[in-house]
């Protein structure tokens, strides 16, 4: 028990940086047993991320991603957190919107990409699909919050005589916070995926999809990784600066909550 004790007391950054480069040993040691067109080393696909770095239309490729990604992501999470109160406070909405989000959870990407590119143009495509995907994932969390509200702090609203207005930002919003951020960050994770994925298919001008399905086709491993690379750490910084921003609202809403009671 105390050596599990002893490694319950290690830094999480510690352990974090100790897996990686386990992991990392691992990749190495792999791509001398393997071609490079199999496994290149690590080395080679960050000398690749690298000189991406210095190529304008990177930058161009990892913007229009991004810029997709955020659009989607903000879509996703104003209409999913509307569906979401309403049905979580009128049964005949939950009804209404639950074969909807049914159908949409159990249809995979793929064909969701691909019946999307039929009906819009390359650059609507991975927007759509994504606004799609992560749509349910905020509804269903946000529609969860809003029937845990606490009874209590709805008959206290209405002895208070609450205007819908002061009832929503007094008592709703707090209340969901928790389960609006939970959402918002698997919904956030997911439509990177999909976008990237969306435009591996499509193939836009410029993305970091299309530079994985350019990598792909010229049997560029280093460079397939070294894309890959890319979509993860916009992912990554994504969901930090998401976690920041919702760190920083957590103390207001507790604030305005606690002078609205």
């Amino acid at each position: 028990m105390k050596g599990f004790t002893g490694f319950a007391r290690i830094p999480k950054w510690t352990v974090v940086l100790l897996s990686s480069a386990v992991l990392i040993g691992i990749w190495w040691i792999a791509s001398f047993f393997v071609s490079d067109i199999i496994l290149p080393p690590p080395g080679r696909v960050l000398s690749d991320f690298t000189q991406f770095l210095a190529q304008r239309s990177f930058w161009l490729s990892l913007q229009a991603t991004f810029f997709r990604g955020i659009e989607s992501f903000l879509i996703s999470l104003i209409i999913g957190t509307a569906v979401g109160i309403a049905s979580g406070s009128i049964a005949a909405v939950e009804a209404l919107f639950r074969p909807l989000l049914s159908v949409i959870k159990a249809t995979p990407v793929l064909a969701v990409i691909l019946l999307a590119f039929i009906w819009f143009q390359t650059g609507t495509v991975p927007i759509f699909a994504a606004v799609l995907m992560a749509f349910p994932v905020v509804t269903q969390n946000v529609m969860i919050g809003v029937k845990e509200i606490p009874k209590e702090l709805v008959e206290m609203g209405k002895v208070y005589r609450f205007s819908p207005k002061q009832q929503f930002f007094h008592i709703t919003l707090p209340s969901i916070t928790p389960f609006l951020i939970s959402g918002g960050r698997s919904a956030l994770g997911l439509t990177w995926k999909v976008v990237v994925a969306a435009e591996v298919l499509t193939v836009p001008r410029h993305g970091i999809g299309s530079g994985l399905q350019f990598a792909q086709i010229n049997l560029e491993t280093s460079r397939v990784l070294a894309w890959t690379l890319t979509a993860i750490l916009l992912s990554a910084l994504s969901e930090l600066l998401f976690d920041l921003l919702s760190r920083l609202i957590q103390p207001y809403k507790r604030k305005r909550g606690a002078h609205g009671s």
